[in-house]
């Protein structure tokens, strides 16, 4: 009897998880694909005006192939990435044939009513330049000047909430150690804003720098001035307080507020004496910025009623009440307010560890001293201000 042969086993289908895999990694595939093609064609998608605009700007020039540098013979995604390329070289050259020129202003700047020229949109350079969300570099129309240890670095950090605010993280110190090296130099630290961002920075020691109010009136006597004030006898002691935490073997408060303990003469040549007295240097800044153009920020109102001061801060810098109540909350621990939501986070903030240090218990009778020091110098400031801060 003959015996059948056997049959050939079944291919076995693929297992539902390599199956899963692949398609996966098809989709994957196309997708990407996708997304390069977008990318590649890019450019295409600026509006035609815009792109003759920048062409005919680039013929006035003496270049050939428009502004942003493409060529009709090329394939339009060639071009495209070729435009691409080309576009911050064409930008620096138009930038520096503008600050070549007699006369120049700013870069992104028509002169307006702000400082550095803020108020034009800068030509086609500007516009393209605002269309990638680059922005431009400006001189500061608002600046904080003043004071030390006056609660300068929250007003700043709280400012920086606003989304039409845009201002140096470190303290430049152009006006009174950097100032030799030139406008161009300082601009350059400025981040880039848009059409209708303000620029700002903050650096306290320019209220109490002797050249300051005529260098910044130099630079454009448009500029708004803001100065963080607070208790002259509580801001000498943190002062003192952060220059213990640096330098532990100083001597101490007492012995440097007085010239003569006996006689109770104070020491005026002393830094953290010197900056309370703000009506004496007032009278500096007067001589060149009228009392209108200069805001005047109460430190412990800020500290009291944040909301309230940024209200302020913002109707002198001509910009919509976006900064309120809703911002802020009280720390118990640093007894300062802090922000909700800081610049470009979604997590709450307050400021560092070195800010609201323990003050050293100081005699009653030195602090009592400097008060009556102090008393006829802010008297003078709130006559000059139009504002009674209270420390009185």
């Amino acid at each position: 009897m003959a015996v059948s042969a056997a049959a050939p086993p079944a291919a076995e289908p693929l297992p539902r998880s390599i199956f899963k895999k692949f398609l996966v990694m098809l989709c994957s595939l196309l997708m990407s694909l996708y997304v390069f093609y977008c990318l590649a064609d890019r450019c295409q998608t600026l509006p035609g005006p815009i792109i003759a605009a920048g062409a005919a700007s680039e013929e006035e020039e003496g270049g050939g192939g428009g502004l942003l540098g493409g060529s009709a013979e090329l394939p339009p995604w060639q071009a495209a990435a070729a435009r691409r390329k080309r576009l911050p070289q064409r930008l620096k050259q138009r930038r520096r044939k503008q600050e070549a020129a007699p006369g120049a202003e700013v870069p992104g700047g028509g002169g307006g009513s702000r400082a550095g020229g803020s108020g034009g949109g800068g030509g086609t350079a500007g516009t393209l330049t605002l269309l990638l969300g680059e922005g431009s570099k400006r001189l500061p129309q608002a600046i904080i000047i003043g004071v030390k240890k006056g609660g300068t670095r929250a007003l700043l950090e709280f400012l920086r909430v606003h989304p039409d605010v845009r201002a140096v993280g470190a303290e430049p110190h152009f006006f009174d150690r950097n100032y030799e090296r030139g406008l161009a130099w300082y601009r350059d630290l400025m981040p880039r804003t848009l059409e209708g961002q303000i620029t700002m920075e903050k650096t306290p020691s320019y209220f109490v720098t002797k050249e300051a109010p005529a260098r910044i009136s130099s630079m454009s006597k448009g500029t708004k001035l803001i100065v963080v004030v607070r208790d002259p006898v509580t801001r000498a002691i943190s002062d003192y307080t952060q220059t213990l935490s640096k330098k532990p073997d100083i001597p101490t408060f007492e012995s440097l507020t007085f010239k003569n303990r006996t006689t109770g003469l104070i020491d005026t040549s002393w830094s953290a004496i010197q900056i309370g007295i703000y009506a004496k240097h007032l009278e500096n800044w007067l001589l060149y910025f009228p009392i209108g153009q200069i805001l005047f920020v109460s430190g412990e109102r800020l500290i009291s009623d944040p909301a309230g001061e940024l209200g302020r801060v913002q109707d002198f810098l001509g910009l919509k009440r976006i900064i309120t109540d809703k911002h802020f909350y009280f720390n118990k621990t640093k007894g300062f307010p802090c922000l909700k939501k800081a610049e470009g986070s979604s997590k709450p903030h307050c400021l560092g560890k070195t800010k609201g240090r323990t003050h050293p218990d100081i005699d009653q009778e030195v602090v009592q001293r400097l008060r009556d020091f102090y008393r006829p110098f802010n008297m003078k400031f709130y006559q000059m201000t139009g504002q009674d801060f209270g420390w009185d």
